[in-house]
């Protein structure tokens, strides 16, 4: 399986309400320091209706970016009870999903 399809399906498993790091997304497929190629797989995501990679964030709780733009992500998020402030998810620890 490739690296990709692995993520995707990692990914799968965060559900409504909860939103992951780029960080944990990345050690939870085995990869080291691998937050930019995380971000590179979510950019090129071929089923962000089905695979939900508006649910990554920064480690530091920032939204960070989406291919469909900052505005769409925010408003996802906030769809599915994730509460934010100033471009942040507000109570990160207690929303972040563990593998």
């Amino acid at each position: 399986m490739k690296i990709d399809e692995k993520v995707y399906k990692k990914l799968l498993q965060v559900p409504t309400g909860k939103v992951t790091t780029y960080s944990e997304l990345a050690k939870a497929v085995g990869l080291k320091d691998g937050q930019r190629i995380i971000g590179k797989i979510m950019n090129k995501n071929p089923y962000p209706v089905i695979v939900p990679c508006h649910r990554v964030v920064k480690a530091n709780g920032e939204v960070g970016g989406y291919a469909f733009g900052e505005d769409v992500k925010i408003s996802m998020l906030l769809k599915e009870g994730i509460e934010i402030k100033n471009k942040k998810i507000f109570e990160l620890k207690k929303r972040t999903y563990r593998f």
